[in-house]
């Protein structure tokens, strides 16, 4: 009995790889929510990469996005966010727009320390 060997399922074409950056020197916990994860607040955890920076890779189809970052759980938007968005909270989400295959970075705006 012969076993065909497994292979890798290619990435979808259809998927973009944004990655969120956030520098918060005092941060014990940072994870982001968004229209990505239905807003829980900690399904997407962060990486903590050294120096008060953290870091996550997601996997996202185009679209239009809504996100905050959560540190020890206060809700904050992305100081380097090129675009927000009012939410029902009388304060403002960050917005990502997925449109090409190239990486959008959130480390290509400006990174802003929270204190």
């Amino acid at each position: 009995m012969s076993r065909k060997p497994k292979t890798k399922t290619p990435p979808s074409p259809a998927a973009h790889h944004p990655y969120f950056e956030l520098v918060a020197p005092t941060a014990r916990e940072v994870a982001l929510a968004g229209s990505f994860n239905d807003w829980h607040p900690t399904a997407t955890p962060m990486i903590p990469l050294g120096h008060g920076r953290w870091g996550k890779e997601l996997v996202l189809k185009p679209g239009r996005y809504e996100y905050r970052f959560v540190v020890d759980g206060h809700w904050l938007a992305d100081p380097a966010a090129k675009e927000c968005a009012p939410n029902p909270y009388g304060e403002f989400n960050s917005v990502l727009v997925v449109r090409g295959p190239t990486r959008t970075h959130s480390s290509d705006r400006d990174s802003q320390p929270v204190a």
